[in-house]
């Protein structure tokens, strides 16, 4: 399975625009089926985002994101954000296909998005956890060029 992860473009008018602080601000995964086609260049906002899943074990608007933490590494010149695992408990849910990762403002049209994650494939459960594995290098990276 080929796992690929890029950054909204939005998200870097958001962080200029301080719409996002990523210490303090509410951030959540969500899950979406293969009928979503994200869109880097024009998909600003939650509401950009469609055909969320359905199923057991999972709520509208996904998981909160704990553990979240911004650094810096000078000898890379990134900053990265990272958090902990994303987890479902006990899900039964089929054509898994993106995890969609944003700042919940409580209204979609105002929470900015951060990035995705295309499984590849499309992800089924059955009565079991579903829990996407982040990159040790960190959820998402900028580097200063």
């Amino acid at each position: 399975m080929a796992v690929t992860a890029k950054l909204y473009g939005g998200f870097l008018l958001s962080l200029a625009n301080k719409e996002i602080d990523l210490d303090s601000d509410t951030v959540k995964h969500m899950l979406c089926t293969s009928s979503y086609t994200p869109n880097q260049d024009t998909h600003r906002y939650k509401s950009s985002v469609t055909n969320e899943v359905v199923g057991s074990g999972y709520t509208a608007g996904g998981v909160t994101a704990t553990s979240p933490v911004v650094s810096y590494d000078a000898s890379t010149n990134k900053m990265v954000f990272d958090c902990d695992d994303p987890t479902w408990a006990t899900t039964t849910l089929s054509a898994v296909r993106y995890m969609v990762t944003y700042v919940d403002t409580g209204t979609a049209s105002t929470s900015p998005l951060i990035c995705y994650m295309d499984f590849g494939i499309d992800q089924t459960t059955t009565a079991v956890p579903f829990v996407v594995t982040l990159s040790t290098t960190g959820l998402a990276a900028i580097t200063a060029n």
